[in-house]
Order: structure tokens, then sequence, then C-alpha cells
């Protein structure tokens, strides 16, 4: 061994023997200040203390809305509905019209959203989906697809119902309590917008009992959630991953304002769906409002409580029983009524025909009378009046587009601005000479070939022309507040 090894050796051993030294004596010990306990420090009296009013976190809450869809999306199924076009047998053959066999009709195309409720393959979705249908295609998650059959339709709440037969029990959504949906809750959309298929946007519910078409039976849940054409018929989930809404409509001023069904009021016609393919729900013939603190001191009322009687349909169960306006509507069957929603509600799920115990105050004094219940007139054929929304049309075929009546008396209802009378375009065929025309939903169709066209008659008369020839369309743009000229060649039938 070297001198210089020697010396380095004895070297090592003292710095080691000074770092052990050192942990022994404490000198590397921890911070007394980190392990000591901490003392929170004192609050004064006057100062609130926050934590203890804040409720702990729902324990149902998902990690995240990955959870919801894992367990929806198997559940969600895209629709395709097709129709043919009805072709007339034209008297000569177009001299544009190349040799050889004739071009097969074209299907006019559709596409929406659905959800299985049931494992053996019934499926919810909105009646406008599935309108008119030839054909019906139903795609499942996996690739799946099959022949849907249209079970039955309620077009007053806009509800069909599907059925498809997989040979095997199938994925289903649980439904929910739309009942307990609270505003400022959060919410998730799954449906198939513009066909990107099992698209899944994220929102809260913004409002909840939305009137939009039918003063009586709308109780939309308003969504900032995003939902756009395809997401029709698809579900709405609550965190806990239950429907509590099938998407159905989109506002045309914003992209973040959607509307669902509750699910609670399909919940109550699937039974009727199922067994009839119709639903029949009862029928008064009143109109009815709240009572509000106003209405309570201008009429002299004792109680908010009630639904107010506004007008009685001449001929009418209400009219032959005797009530008349201003008689408050308290109770029926026993049940108590706060409004003219719960009255309404009520009432529909009675059976037409059905004898119905209904309790009113009349100048202060209660009164009762047992009447039968008639059934409830379609949309299409309730009593008309300026303030009603006008039923859809899906005339003229030939064109591909559903019309609404627009005139002064129900312009704002449709956020027509004054002045603006004509033909509002509710909805555009994906394949249709309107569509490749380019007309779009929300216009207004003013002239056809320089004729002014406020009703369905007129365009009738207008398009009463050689089938095929093209036609001058003017239309009204609201988002761009100006008109419009656009050629269109109706199908030939």
């Amino acid at each position: 061994m070297t001198r210089e090894f020697a010396w380095l050796t004895a070297a090592l051993t003292a710095t080691i023997g000074l770092l052990v030294g050192a942990i022994l004596a404490g000198t590397f010990a921890p911070n007394a200040a980190v392990s000591a306990p901490i003392v929170a420090p004192a609050v004064p009296a006057s100062m609130p203390v926050l934590r203890a009013a804040m409720p702990p976190p729902p324990s149902t809450f998902p990690t995240s809305f990955a959870d919801v869809a894992d367990r929806a999306n198997p559940a969600v199924v895209s629709i395709d509905v097709a129709s043919r076009t009805r072709r007339r047998a034209p008297s000569a053959r177009p001299a544009d019209d190349p040799p050889g066999p004739r071009r097969p009709e074209t299907p006019r195309r559709g596409t929406g959203t659905g959800f299985i409720i049931d494992p053996s393959g019934v499926i919810v979705t909105n009646q406008h989906v599935v309108e008119g249908a030839e054909r019906v295609m139903v795609k499942l998650a996996d690739g799946r697809a099959f022949r849907g059959t249209v079970v039955g339709a309620d077009p007053d709440i806009d509800i069909a119902v599907l059925k498809v037969d997989a040979g095997v029990p199938l994925p289903q959504i649980p439904l929910g309590d739309s009942d307990a949906v609270r505003v400022g809750e959060w919410v998730c959309a799954i449906g198939n917008p513009f066909a990107y298929e099992h698209t899944v946007t994220v929102g809260v519910v913004s409002f909840v009992g939305r009137k939009l078409f039918d003063q009586s039976l709308d109780h939309y849940i308003q969504t900032d959630a995003a939902i756009s054409f395809g997401n029709s018929g698809g579900p709405l989930l609550n965190t806990a991953g239950e429907v509590v809404g099938i998407n159905t409509a989109v506002s045309r001023q914003a992209s973040n304002i959607g509307f669902s069904i509750p699910v609670n009021q399909v919940r109550e016609i699937l039974p009727q769906l199922l067994a009839t393919g119709r639903v029949a729900r009862g029928y008064l013939g009143v109109a009815l409002r709240d009572v509000d603190a106003d209405v309570q001191q201008a009429l002299g009322l004792g109680s908010l409580d009630g639904a107010l009687i506004e007008d009685v349909t001449a001929g009418s169960p209400a009219a032959h029983a005797g009530l008349r306006p201003y008689d408050v509507i308290t109770a029926v069957d026993g049940t108590s009524v706060d409004s003219d929603d719960a009255t309404i509600r009520l009432v529909s799920r009675l059976v037409p025909g059905q004898s119905a115990r209904v309790e009113y105050q009349r100048d202060g004094r209660s009164q009762s009378v047992v009447l039968k219940l008639a059934a409830r007139p379609p949309r299409e054929s309730s009593p008309s009046g300026t303030d009603r929304p006008a039923a859809p049309v899906n005339v003229p075929a030939e064109l591909g587009m559903t019309l609404i009546e627009v005139h002064e008396g129900n312009a704002s209802r449709y956020d027509v601005p004054a002045g603006v009378t004509g033909l509002l375009i509710q909805r555009v065929e994906p394949v249709s000479p309107a569509a490749e025309a380019g007309l779009e939903r929300g216009q207004v169709l003013l002239h056809v070939n320089r004729r002014p066209v406020g009703t369905i008659t007129a365009l009738r008369q207008a398009m009463g022309q050689r089938p095929g020839s093209p036609m001058a369309l003017l239309v009204f743009d609201p988002g761009l507040n100006q008109r419009l000229l656009r050629v269109v060649r109706a199908d030939v039938r």
C-alpha cells in the first residue's frame, strides 16, 4: 500500500464519521415547523364560516361524462329514412332524356337519432324524423343495421316508437325522472348531427317548462348542450346516465339553445303507443291561464291556486256541463291542481269517454260537476285563432318542403319580422328540389313567379303549370334580413 493511498483511505473514513455523527446529533433533523401540528388562525365571531354552508358534492356525479357516454352510446342509434318519389308517366319522353331504360326513382332521405328503451328492440325517436317514411333503417353503435317498423306516433308532442328485430337482446338506456330536473344541473346530449354519428355534447339545463308550439301540452327542457340537425330523437342524459329528455328542436337565433321533450311526458303515452299506435287524450274544451297576484286582485279571487277559465269551446264537455269564463278549476277527480299546466296534464292522462268530477270556484263559492270527457282534437284540427301556432303542411310534395302560413297574428311566434307574410319553411328534405335550390329552414316564401303566396291555396295555384318547368321563388331570409331569389324545378309527379 502506497503512502498516498493510505492518506486517501484515512480521509474518507474521517468524512463518513463526521456525517454519521451529525445525523445522530440531530443537525439534519426535519424542520420542526413542518412536523408540528398546524393551528388554524382564529376566526372572528362576526365572520361567517363559509365552509360549513357548502353541501358536499353529490356521490352520484360521475368522474366525467365519459362514463355516461360509455354506458349510453351502445343504446343510441342512427335512423335513416327514405321515401320514393312518386312519378306520373309522362305523355312523351323528354328530348334530353338519354335512350335506354328510364332512370330509377331517386329516394328522398333524412336522418335522425333514437335510443333503445327495451332489450326487445323498442326505440324512441321524434315523430318528425319518421313522418312519411316508406323505409326506415336503424344502425347500432356496433355497426349492425336493421329494418325498423314504426309502431306508433304522437304528433302532438312529436314522439314516435320504432321496433327492430335483432334476434338477441339489445342494450338499453334507463329512463329517469324529468320532474326532478333542475335548472343549472349538468346534462349530456348524444346524437348524429349532420351525420357525425354518436356525437357527445355537454351543457346545463337552462330552463324547465318552455312553451314553443302548443301552449297547452308543451313543457320543454331548454339546454345549452349543443343540439343540431340530426340530433332529433336522441337522448338528453343526466349525470346518472338516465334519459331525462328527447332532443327535438333548436333555436334559429342561437346555436346554444336547444329543447328536449321531458321523458315523463313520453313515459305517460308509451303504453298507448305500443298497444294502439296512437294516443287519445281527455279533453274538456276550455282555455285556461294561471292565477297570478294581479288576476287575483282584479277578480277578487280568494287564492292563487287553480286554473282560470278564459274561454269555453262551444259544444265541448265543459260547455255542456255549464262551465263558463272566470270559473277557477281547483281539482279534477279529487286531485288538486294549482296551475293551468297541472290541469291540462291531469285531464290529458284521462281516457276520452271517461266521466270526471271537476271542482271549481264561482263567485267565491265551491261547486262541482261530473262530465264526460271528449277526445282531444289533433293539433291540426284544433280551434283556430290568431294566437295559436299554425299546423305545418307538407305541400306541395314536389318541392320537398314543410310550410306554415305566417300572418300578422302569428308572425311574432315564429320570430318573423312585422310586415313579412308568406309561408314559413319549417323543414327542407335533404334530397329535394328545394334543397338543391338552396332553400333553408326559417326562410319565408313570399312569391312564386311574382305571385304572392300567403296561403297554401295560393301556392298551389301559383304552381299550376307544366311539371318540371323552372319557378322563381322570392324568399325572405331573417338571418340576412333581406330577400333572395331562388330558381327551382319541381319534381315531375
